[in-house]
């Protein structure tokens, strides 16, 4: 057994026994910045390609994969809209940072994917070849200003593909998106925690683009499985400090005849970044645990797992028990750019004084369904996903009130157990931001993670967490889409929803608390859009 195991256990506990350094308290007063600042890079504002008119919700989340190809607006258009800032929202609400936002200083600005703790530490890298608009080089997306900061000239593409190895959809390309993470930008709050955290960061914006890139006809797909200090080094990363944890390969518009007989570009292995990050905070500090989790999933990085590897470790087939039939989903036909705008935590605005539609929760089940699956270089297409749903059901017009386990091949939810969870559910709740009780429903995805790292390794942890936090984006983003509150939150007793639902026998493990439902009628809240949605 590796190390992931026993760091899985730990954040599976941690509601009971603290993970190290227990006595932490954040320095926010020290605080490091939610992206990178490259002094002396030249910087390109991206164009913004809009969003074509029949780019719903529900074709980015239920259409099949496109077939198009990547321009330099199009890739604007979905950096802005999955991470760049989109403008300033202060509302009467329950979170505990409520009382410091109004201040200019601690402001907080929405983007359309959500983040652990609003932290977003992801680094998004754009590695251009030969075949793109600009000259070949890297580039690092500057969310304030939407922008790229060039932070290399010269074609790299050559190490990516090398550090990808055989993976099919890297050979015809020479444009690739690549995403990073330094831990002190989750850990500074965090701490050993962190890295739980930043998986599923990567998954929640992974799938954000995968959502926007079927919209529009396009693809996406990662690569979770490469030469991880490879590339590392190009983009000039701490090999204990930061992480690479995955790659995007992007089709590309062809623009002149000479590109199919271009050659790719060789390996330039002494290639390095020229401009170095500007730290702001005064004290970086480290933690053991990070480290040893990071160093545990670098191992055999580069080995990725064979088709099929992963099949023992997915869901199984539903349990016994009555079966209630649940309506088709609400059809999602908002665009994919207003249902990212929209999209915004509940923070204690849920009310119960209505019960919700059976086809709103129907409509928020079949997207965690849709995203149970990145389309990675792990996972086997048309397979079963990793993850189960199950559904405490609060406040649904005719749903009685119980647990239920979501049947995905058939959209019914199967009985486990009847009777009135609220009380349960609050209880073992950490914080004071949500009434879990006055959501109509809570949904809890749950994955066999011990199981998935006995067959692919402790890199198995990175998958398992990315395919959480994109499910957590899925519902959030449906939820937008049909009109309901929702909320995410990884601050509850782990153990006792295990208990409570009987998971130990089937090995899984609940990862995330999804709160859905609708909210108090017109709520007090201030909203300033940087660009209209």
């Amino acid at each position: 057994m590796g190390y992931a195991h026993e760091y899985a256990t730990a954040v599976m506990r941690r509601g009971r026994i603290p993970m190290e350094p227990a006595d932490f308290v954040p320095n926010w007063s020290d605080r490091p910045r939610k992206g990178k600042f490259f002094p002396g890079a030249s910087v390109l504002p991206l164009p913004d390609g809009g969003c074509a008119d029949d780019a719903t919700l529900g074709r980015g989340l239920f259409g099949p994969r496109g077939t198009g190809a990547f321009s330099l607006p199009l890739l604007g258009a979905m950096l802005r809209d999955s991470y760049g800032l989109t403008g300033r929202r202060l509302a009467v609400q329950a979170n505990s940072d409520l009382g410091s936002l109004p201040f200019h200083t601690h402001a907080n600005w929405s983007r359309g994917t959500s983040s652990g703790g609003g932290l977003y530490p992801i680094g998004i890298h754009w590695i251009s070849g030969a075949s793109g608009p600009l000259a070949p080089g890297v580039h690092y997306y500057d969310t304030p200003r939407n922008a790229f900061a060039r932070t290399l000239s010269g074609d790299v593409t050559g190490e990516v593909r090398a550090a990808l190895g055989d993976l099919e959809e890297a050979a015809g390309t020479d444009q690739f998106l690549v995403l990073g993470v330094t831990f002190w930008q989750n850990a500074f709050k965090y701490n050993s925690f962190s890295y739980h955290v930043v998986t599923m960061d990567i998954g929640a914006l992974l799938q954000t683009w995968r959502m926007w890139a079927r919209a529009h006809g396009l693809h996406i797909g990662g690569a979770l499985w490469f030469d991880e200090p490879r590339l590392g080094r190009v983009l000039g990363l701490d090999p204990e400090e930061d992480g690479v944890f995955a790659v995007v390969p992007l089709t590309w518009e062809k623009t002149d005849e000479s590109d199919a007989g271009r050659e790719a570009a060789p390996a330039t292995p002494g290639a390095r970044v020229r401009h170095v990050p500007d730290e702001r905070s005064r004290r970086v500090l480290t933690f053991p645990t990070v480290h040893a989790i990071h160093a545990a999933t670098l191992e055999g990085a580069a080995d990725r797992p064979a088709p099929g590897t992963l099949d023992s470790a997915l869901v199984t087939p539903p349990g016994p028990g009555e079966r209630v039939a649940l309506p088709a989903p609400l059809a999602l036909d908002a665009t994919v750019r207003r249902a990212l705008r929209e999209r915004r935590s509940s923070f204690g605005r849920f009310t119960a004084a209505a019960p919700l539609d059976p086809a709103r929760l129907s409509a928020a089940l079949a997207a965690a369904v849709a995203a149970g699956t990145l389309d990675t270089d792990a996972e086997t297409p048309g397979a079963a996903p990793l993850t189960r749903q199950y559904v405490f059901v609060n406040h649904v017009q005719g749903i009685a009130p119980g647990v239920y386990e979501h049947d995905r091949e058939t959209n019914e939810l199967v009985l486990m157990k009847p009777g009135d969870f609220g009380g349960f559910l609050q209880e073992n709740y950490f914080l004071a931001n949500y009434n879990l009780e006055q959501a109509a429903a809570v949904l809890v995805p749950a994955a066999r993670t011990h199981a998935v790292l006995d067959t692919v390794g402790d890199r198995g942890l990175r998958l398992v967490n990315a395919v959480i936090g994109a499910t957590a984006q899925a519902v959030y983003t449906a939820s937008s889409a049909a009109g309901m509150g929702c909320g995410v939150a990884l601050g509850f007793d782990c153990v006792s929803f295990a208990e409570e639902l009987g998971l130990a026998e089937r090995g899984e493990i609940p990862l995330l608390v999804m709160m859905i439902g609708n909210e108090a009628p017109r709520p007090a809240g201030y909203r300033f859009d940087i660009v209209a949605p």
